[in-house]
């Protein structure tokens, strides 16, 4: 199961899952497009490895990897 976690000023909706048996916890983003309907990208926690990069640039997802940084103990605190 997958829960809300917060939405961007860019429309980036950001989800997450409850952690793992392995201590990981998946971290879903997905962002409206006009062409290709949607973006998205997973990111596993601890380890920030992104994963199903589908449409986001290597800026938008450095951008999303600090914001992932800078919330991870509040998403990792809410599984």
């Amino acid at each position: 199961m997958m829960y809300p976690f917060m939405t961007l000023d860019d429309d980036t909706e950001i989800v997450h899952s409850e952690m793992k048996p392995d201590g990981r916890v998946k971290v879903y983003l997905e962002k409206p497009d006009a062409e290709d309907c949607f973006h998205s990208a997973v990111c596993w926690l601890p380890g920030y490895d992104w994963q199903e990069v589908h449409g986001f640039t290597p800026e938008e997802i450095a951008r999303y990897q600090k914001i992932v940084e800078s919330t991870s103990r509040k998403i990792c605190y809410f599984c």
